[in-house]
């Protein structure tokens, strides 16, 4: 199924929250032929270290998806505060229906609806009400889901799950953290593999499924 979308859209509260969520299958949908377009609503440059330019994650980010295979205008950055992004949803909103009016996309993948940071959340209801006409996949970040629907799940392979990995590597600026050791991100994708009978996998939360 995976091999039928042509023109997926991904939304990311902060940079890495899409390669963290669905890497494996941006890689594996870039190698079957189709066009990716990554959105980050904000930099968090106010989470930055001290040390660091604050201005280094939009950098990263753009060395980031292109490992997985985004280049050029297929990577969107807007410059929203990090944690508050609900102040914003209705300039959000808007910005997601220019994004829509501009494409045909088959596939959506953004933040779980459980998911409970508020900028996720925020992100999430905003590109539910853009693209309710659209089918859309939650992806899990397992620190802020209480709960999570693995109503799908997306067979992968070791170079996707690695092609994510070494994504992840790209953001210096956020090393040491938990989600972003390759033990956890092979785990993680080996422990969905099992539930499913596969080597690898992802899991998604269907929010939508429209069927043409």
């Amino acid at each position: 199924m995976q091999n039928s979308f042509k023109n997926v859209l991904v939304l990311a509260p902060h940079t890495d929250d899409g390669e963290l969520g669905a890497g494996g299958f941006i890689a594996s949908l870039i190698e079957s032929g189709a066009k990716v377009t990554y959105v980050a609503f904000s930099t968090a440059e106010e989470s930055v270290p001290k040390h660091l330019p604050r201005d280094i994650l939009k950098t990263e980010v753009a060395i980031a998806t292109s490992k997985l295979g985004i280049f050029g205008d297929n990577l969107i950055i807007f410059d929203y505060q990090v944690r508050k992004l609900n102040f914003a949803r209705q300039e959000i909103l808007e910005s997601l229906i220019k994004i829509r009016r501009a494409n045909r996309y088959d596939l959506v993948l953004m933040p779980s609806l459980k998911d409970i940071h508020q900028d996720h959340s925020t992100v999430a209801m905003e590109g539910l009400r853009a693209f309710k006409n659209t089918t859309i996949l939650g992806y899990e970040l397992i620190w802020n889901n209480l709960s999570f629907d693995t109503t799908a799940f997306v067979k992968l392979e070791s170079k996707h799950i690695e092609a994510k990995y070494q994504a992840l590597q790209c953001y210096k600026s956020q090393a040491g953290r938990d989600y972003m050791e390759r033990d956890f991100v092979f785990s993680l994708a080996r422990a969905r593999g099992v539930q499913i009978g596969a080597n690898y996998a992802e899991s998604y939360e269907v929010i939508r499924w429209v069927i043409n």
